[in-house]
């Protein structure tokens, strides 16, 4: 999907509904990463907590991760209530990876006025959005920097998934996914992913994490909070 940003401004993408498909929350780039395109502003900075753990000594490079289901790690396709963390075997890309504990703290509802910076257009009428806040803490030996924990998605009533939007710029409303430099053991940051709910009446009741080892296009094995 590409995108395109202004300055100034947040613009939005809306991805299909579809199992499969990168229904990503709020990102921007970094010095690390990809560039952002010339032109397109800053993501807002997400709060963050840096509670490092001494009993561990990270390390850069490779992941470090358990198998799912091993040794306390979340098993494919368990349930969880919102606040209460599940230990994740992480990968990102082909050459970081490690050990995360992630939990979804909370589902907001927003205003179907907040979308307008995004200029979504009609493709957006009569949806309202909800914020998912997430937190994610290593608690692996790896050094975690500049990775990326997104995958993660509304989900509706009936446990059908709620459209996703991409997001290019500041969007006040919903922080960034992208971890900080040094994020080694015992660091923590809060993260946000917006989910639309397809009416008013409509709410989104909880939420699924989609990523890699959860990622199942078939068995639908991701992780829920509700």
């Amino acid at each position: 999907m590409s995108t395109i940003g202004t300055r100034g401004t947040a613009v939005g993408f809306i991805g299909l509904a579809v199992v499969g498909l990168a229904l990503t929350g709020c990102k921007s780039g970094n010095e690390e990463k990809d560039p952002a395109p010339a032109g397109s502003s800053a993501a807002a900075q997400p709060s963050k907590s840096t509670e490092p753990d001494t009993s561990a000594s990270p390390s850069a490079g490779g992941g470090d991760a358990p198998a799912p289901g091993t040794a306390g790690t979340a098993k494919p396709g368990q349930s969880f209530k919102i606040g209460e963390a599940a230990t994740v075997p992480f990968k990102y890309g082909t050459d970081k990876g490690g050990t995360i504990a992630l939990t979804v703290t909370g589902i907001e509802r927003g205003q179907a006025s907040d979308l307008a910076p995004l200029k979504l257009g009609d493709k957006a009428k009569g949806m309202v959005p909800y914020y998912i806040r997430y937190s994610v803490k290593n608690v692996g030996t790896t050094d975690l920097s500049h990775t990326s924990v997104s995958h993660i998605r509304g989900l509706l009533p009936d446990g059908s998934e709620a459209q996703g939007i991409s997001i290019i710029g500041t969007f006040e409303k919903c922080g960034e996914d992208s971890l900080p430099r040094d994020f080694t053991n015992g660091k923590s940051q809060t993260n946000c992913a917006v989910a639309l709910a397809p009416s008013a009446e409509t709410k989104v009741v909880g939420a699924e994490y989609w990523g890699e080892p959860y990622s199942s296009l078939n068995d639908k094995k991701g992780l829920t909070w509700k």
